[in-house]
């Protein structure tokens, strides 16, 4: 009895295991103010805010388990509609170091949000996937939802320009 038990324990938790799926919502910041050049760090323009709120109303349709930002004032302002309507804390990622094992652990299984940039969103779904498909974002383009889901080891991805 107490092998059929052990038995159904652990077909139960291979189960559990293999149904686990893993969803990244990407987006680049927000519209942001251009109006100093020399400004590394820049807030985002009223258009921006208003796109960032747009962005929380389409991600309301999702139950996240995580928002992920670069430390810069554009994308944690862009972040920060999402997360509080969601109640959920921004944590910071190093663009430098995307999709690194340890991200890849605390974000297993979950429903993630990660804003970034022009140069370092569309790689970033490119490391998630393993193939390098999507180009740097024009720096017009503030509208793309790249969506990256990790199932059973199978890996589906799109993009959609949400306005």
């Amino acid at each position: 009895m107490k092998r059929i038990l052990i038995l159904v324990l652990l077909f139960g938790a291979f189960l559990t295991a293999e149904a686990q799926e893993t969803t990244f919502f990407l987006i680049r910041h927000a519209e942001k103010d251009r109006s100093n050049p020399n400004e590394r760090n820049p807030h985002l323009t009223l258009e921006g805010r208003q796109r960032a709120t747009r962005w929380s109303v389409v991600l309301s349709q999702v139950d996240l388990d995580a928002v992920y930002s670069t430390d810069y004032h554009r994308t944690v302002e862009t972040a920060k509609s999402t997360a509080r309507k969601q109640k959920l804390a921004i944590q910071f990622y190093d663009p430098k170091n995307m999709y690194s094992d340890e991200f890849k652990e605390a974000t297993e299984g979950k429903k993630v949000l990660v804003v970034g940039h022009s140069n370092t969103t569309p790689f970033f779904a490119n490391k998630i996937i393993g193939e390098d498909i999507y180009e740097q974002i024009e720096d017009d383009n503030n509208a793309n939802l790249y969506i990256v889901t990790i199932k059973n080891g199978e890996i589906s991805h799109h993009v959609l320009k949400i306005n």
